[in-house]
């Protein structure tokens, strides 16, 4: 999964964008500029989407790969 793939899995695990930016209190269009997710905002990322999308997956360049299981 590329990052912007899992941006956008976030983005349908959350409810939407909308539901997204109001979990982690930034504006809808906002979140519709990033290309990727922001280094300070992939924490919020992951709790609004319920852990089911990694720091690894949504920024490989900070977090590295995700390990295998």
């Amino acid at each position: 999964m590329t990052p912007e793939q899992a941006m956008q899995e976030a983005i349908r695990i959350a409810g939407g964008a909308a539901a997204l930016s109001r979990e982690i209190g930034i504006s809808s269009q906002a979140i519709s500029q990033w290309n990727v997710v922001p280094a300070a905002r992939v924490m919020a990322v992951v709790k609004a989407a319920g852990g089911k999308v990694s720091v690894n997956q949504l920024r490989p360049d900070i977090f590295g790969e995700r390990p295998a299981a």
